[in-house]
């Protein structure tokens, strides 16, 4: 017979992150993105070029961002005028600096972009996407100032904790980098979450799972959880036309059963707000699932009560 599950986690089984700061703040709290015009040192010659081998940004990036150039106002305001169709009932609205690495450049640059987006009347804070290597104590303490007044969080991209899926798909970093940067963000204060990808070519399952077990030892206040996926105009989609054998892809059964192991290992605290991704089907070459992205999580709720678990069930911290 299961224990009575903490409040937090008695509704999805899992600690949702927008549940989370629903209860926080009143009600919803909704990114808008906005493209600065940064770049990735990945990509300009810095650490690599052609970036890593899963990434096009065109993948995830909202069509109104094409519209509006590198206009920061116009980015929110076109994007709060879309999204409050959608989300009608959002009190407060994040600018969530997404595409590529939105902390690689001059801290002076940076400045003015964070505080271009601050200044706009419907934004209460950002959310800043970024690499664990791109993040120098000078800059993380000034975004330790902007915190006491704004909400900010820091976004990395971990993307794996096992080191040969990193060497793998050219990530430029080890996993000890990103624990280094997530250690030293979180002292000063800072809400950091963290991006992880499922399948990633040259990490076991077992490994996946052992993930769960290093992220629950750093300070994270959450985390994103994404299946790997073949996007075209990247180099594992060239990999995949040439042996798709090459790599291996979850399904979706299989994706939901191995999201229910890692959760059961995870520390209950991480507050979970992804737990899947979807390219745009004229993007996305595999895996053809038939189940969409709104159905995940009251798919992965439904096998978490058939199997009696819960996030942290299997957790042996303190």
């Amino acid at each position: 017979m299961s224990p009575t599950l903490p409040e937090p986690l008695a509704h999805r089984r899992y600690l949702s992150w927008h549940d989370l700061l629903r209860q926080r703040h009143g009600g919803r709290l909704q990114k808008v993105s906005v493209a600065a015009g940064f770049t990735c040192p990945n990509r300009d010659g810095s650490k690599g070029r052609g970036g890593c081998f899963f990434c096009n940004n065109q993948g995830f990036m909202p069509g109104y961002l094409r519209e509006t150039g590198d206009n920061i106002d116009l980015q929110i305001d076109t994007g709060v005028s879309f999204l409050q169709r959608r989300y009608p009932d959002t009190k407060r609205w994040l600018a969530y600096f997404q595409a590529y690495t939105n902390t690689y450049g001059e801290l002076e640059q940076l400045k003015r972009a964070y505080e271009r987006a601050l200044a706009h009347p419907a934004i209460s804070g950002l959310v800043i996407g970024t690499r664990p290597d791109c993040v120098p104590d000078e800059l993380l303490d000034y975004l330790a100032e902007l915190a006491r007044d704004h909400l900010i969080e820091l976004e990395f991209g971990i993307e794996s904790t096992c080191d040969a899926a990193l060497l793998a798909v050219n990530r430029g970093h080890d996993f000890a980098c990103s624990a280094d940067a997530i250690r030293r963000a979180a002292a000063r204060g800072l809400t950091v979450s963290g991006h992880l990808i499922f399948g990633l070519p040259g990490e076991s399952r077992e490994e996946m799972l052992a993930g769960a077990k290093r992220l629950s030892a750093l300070p994270l206040a959450s985390l994103k959880l994404h299946q790997l996926q073949i996007v075209k105009g990247t180099q594992l989609a060239n990999q995949w036309r040439r042996d798709p054998r090459s790599l291996p892809l979850l399904g979706a059964h299989d994706y939901l059963e191995l999201l229910a192991d890692f959760l059961e290992e995870l520390r209950p605290d991480i507050a979970i707000q992804r737990v899947g991704s979807e390219v745009p089907p004229a993007l996305r070459l595999a895996p053809d699932w038939t189940v969409r992205l709104s159905q995940l999580a009251p798919l992965l709720t439904e096998t978490l009560v058939r199997r009696d678990s819960w996030q942290g069930k299997r957790w042996q911290g303190t």
